[in-house]
């Protein structure tokens, strides 16, 4: 039996560093962005919605058979990908599934969210939407004038996929009172004090730590980013882990940096963005 972890992060947050420097530790493998939850959600559908499932006169053993369909499913999935001890799982939907995913394990899953200031997030993906002006933008619908200045598309950034759902499912996590079973983590702290955020959560994996070099993290996970429509480089990591620098207001300016710590405050509080007085 492996130890599974997951790794249910907010976008352009660090959470592929994250995962590359497990990847030093040779009894760690993680993944890049997994599929294993989508597997399981379409599990639950069936389970769900069949009528030989609905039919079951027995309905708690029919609910305990299924549990142990998708976690012996799943202890194969990760078996089939390493034969190391420790797997660490990356999809942003995992923290959406708190309960259902203890109901699966038989026990507290231990999950890492990585977040980062607001403002920094819209800033990366207006650096994206820069970054490739030979190609329509997502975030660019002049038909409707919609993402026509950098104001307009920092809301879309916030209001739409992939930001929007990550911070509902956060904000669902502190108002049912669950903020407790996922490890937060800075991106600003992971990058700038990354030894000691690393013995925090081997702490919480109740593992040894593991001494990593920061000075070089070799990128071990490969996506292909073109799915997204942005650019093919969306998960390419520095080889040196250094300290994020806060552009946001330089690349989307004031006026926008100041709705996004008006209109996400709960969120910019809570992580400690903007001042909580």
């Amino acid at each position: 039996m492996k130890d599974i972890y997951f790794n249910s992060s907010m976008p352009r947050a660090c959470s592929t560093l994250l995962q590359n420097i497990f990847n030093q530790n040779p009894f760690f493998y993680a993944t890049p962005t997994d599929g294993a939850l989508e597997l399981l959600a379409g599990a639950r559908e069936k389970f769900t919605n069949s009528s030989e499932f609905k039919a079951a006169v027995d309905q708690d053993l029919a609910l305990q058979s299924w549990r142990s369909f998708c976690r012996g499913g799943l202890n194969e999935y990760v078996n089939t990908l390493t034969d190391k001890p420790n797997i660490v799982l990356k999809s942003r939907g995992w923290k959406g599934n708190v309960k259902w995913l203890e109901n699966i394990l038989g026990s507290k899953p231990k999950i890492f969210c990585m977040v980062r200031d607001l403002k920094c997030i819209a800033a990366s993906f207006e650096k994206l939407h820069r970054k490739n002006p030979d190609k329509t933008s997502q975030w660019l619908i002049e038909s409707e004038v919609r993402g026509t200045t950098v104001f307009k598309r920092a809301d879309m950034y916030m209001k739409n996929m992939p930001v929007n759902i990550s911070l509902d499912r956060i904000q669902e996590l502190i108002e049912m009172g669950l903020d407790g079973s996922v490890m937060f983590i800075r991106a600003e702290d992971l990058t700038s004090r990354p030894r000691e955020i690393m013995d925090e959560v081997y702490k919480v994996l109740d593992l040894e730590t593991y001494i990593h070099n920061f000075d070089n993290i070799e990128q071990t996970t490969k996506e292909n980013d073109v799915i997204h429509a942005l650019d093919n480089d969306l998960h390419t990591i520095r080889k040196k882990v250094e300290p994020l620098v806060n552009d946001s207001e330089e690349i989307l300016g004031e006026a926008a940096c100041n709705f996004i710590d008006t209109e996400y405050a709960w969120y910019q509080r809570y992580f400690g963005y903007i001042n909580t007085n």
